[in-house]
């Protein structure tokens, strides 16, 4: 499987959105977001919708094929190569013991990264707390990242909280 994140562009009408949503179903997708927000500022019968699915490698041409035959226009389509996404909560001095390392230490591994990093320092001498969140291209992937983070933790004498959902 792998993630695919697709802007589509399809009619402003009743049912549009659901006759653009059932090729996914049909080609074995899983639909994983769907953002639609239409603008009631807008004249124009065109209405954008950004769609995040998990989808069986191969079939990428065949679900946007389908989605044409419904009047759908496929804007701009990646593939998301990290699809194993996991939050973890650090405690300590991690501002002191330089952020950039700690992130550095996940980021130049290849196969995860840092996605998102909440901060809160309530004062300059007191510990911070950080949710981390990382993505991996794979579980044990993801299993290695987490021990790189455990690691550095360790030498810097930071606390880390886990998982703050089920690993994945």
């Amino acid at each position: 499987m792998v993630q695919v994140s697709m802007k589509l562009e399809m009619k402003d009408t009743p049912g549009q959105l659901v006759r653009a949503l059932k090729p996914i179903s049909e080609t074995g997708g899983n639909i994983i977001a769907v953002i639609h927000q239409r603008e009631s500022s807008s004249h124009s019968d065109i209405i954008d919708v950004q769609v995040v699915i998990e989808l069986i490698e191969g079939r990428i041409q065949d679900l946007i094929e389908k989605m044409k035959q419904q009047g759908v226009t496929v804007q701009r389509i990646g593939t998301e190569r990290l699809i194993h996404r996991r939050s973890l909560i650090m405690i300590g001095h991690i501002m002191h013991t330089d952020l950039t390392d700690t992130v550095d230490h996940i980021d130049k591994t290849g196969y995860a990264e840092v996605s998102e990093l909440q901060l809160v320092m309530p004062a300059i001498a007191e510990p911070s707390s950080a949710r981390i969140t990382i993505k991996a291209s794979t579980a044990s992937a993801m299993g290695k990242a987490v021990d790189i983070l455990r690691d550095v933790a360790k030498k810097k004498e930071i606390l880390i909280i886990e998982p703050l959902e089920d690993a994945q």
